[in-house]
């Protein structure tokens, strides 16, 4: 099988044959945007507490979350400040000019939230691209999120079930390309075709002997496809 899929991935192919998934934080952005508002907008240090409980494996990332967005305090205009000052790797904007030449349509998969991406994205000048991420309200100066994406209430790990999104997502016949960085990443690494791993994601996959291409930005992604990617 392995064989087979090598075959398929290694063959002679044109950029239409791909399904390409990314993360969002430090993937398409060149740093963690959640994170930043966190230390940025938080009135009191709880937050770390919780961060060093999830990075240990003591709590999902949905509690995570949750109990870091209870300590942030902003305004809308802050926020949308804030927000309108993040760049997108500029790669990102070659790949998705390509994609659209071919009327390929990749999909962001985010355990962040989609009042944050979409403002990005926005401010960006990107339209078009499908997301799949937590959801979150303002209320006063207070961001209260919710999980409509989440997975199997016995798995705690992540808050968006990333895996499954992808397998809902996926074709017949497309070769599955996932491109992340993070903990959230590896679930839908390990159903994925083709992987291209930064910082943590990377070394998980390599602890669990799961094929990747290491990357240091999406600008090594563009590079591998370049062959078949007009940009």
């Amino acid at each position: 099988m392995k064989l087979e899929r090598d075959k398929m991935i290694t063959g002679k192919r044109s950029l239409s044959d791909y399904l390409f998934f990314f993360d969002f934080d430090n993937t398409i952005t060149h740093f963690d945007v959640f994170d930043d508002i966190v230390k940025r907008f938080s009135v009191d240090k709880e937050w770390i507490a919780w961060e060093r409980a999830w990075k240990e494996g003591k709590i999902g990332s949905k509690k995570c979350l949750i109990e870091q967005l209870k300590s942030v305090r902003i305004t809308r205009k802050g926020l949308s400040d804030y927000l309108s000052k993040i760049k997108v790797d500029r790669y990102f904007l070659k790949l998705i000019s390509a994609f659209k030449k071919q009327g390929i349509n990749p999909v962001i998969l985010s355990d962040s939230f989609s009042l944050f991406i979409e403002s990005v994205l926005r401010h960006n000048r990107i339209k078009g691209i499908k997301l799949y991420s937590n959801k979150l309200r303002l209320v006063g100066d207070r961001l209260i999120p919710s999980f409509p994406l989440q997975g199997d209430e016995t798995c705690l790990l992540c808050a968006h079930c990333k895996k499954k999104t992808l397998l809902d997502n996926a074709i017949d016949g497309k070769i599955i390309t996932y491109i992340g960085d993070g903990r959230s990443d590896i679930c839908p690494s390990i159903f994925a075709d083709l992987v291209f791993a930064k910082g943590n994601l990377a070394k998980e996959l390599r602890r669990i002997k799961k094929d990747c291409i290491p990357i240091n930005d999406l600008r090594d992604v563009r590079d591998y496809f370049k062959r078949i990617i007009p940009c």
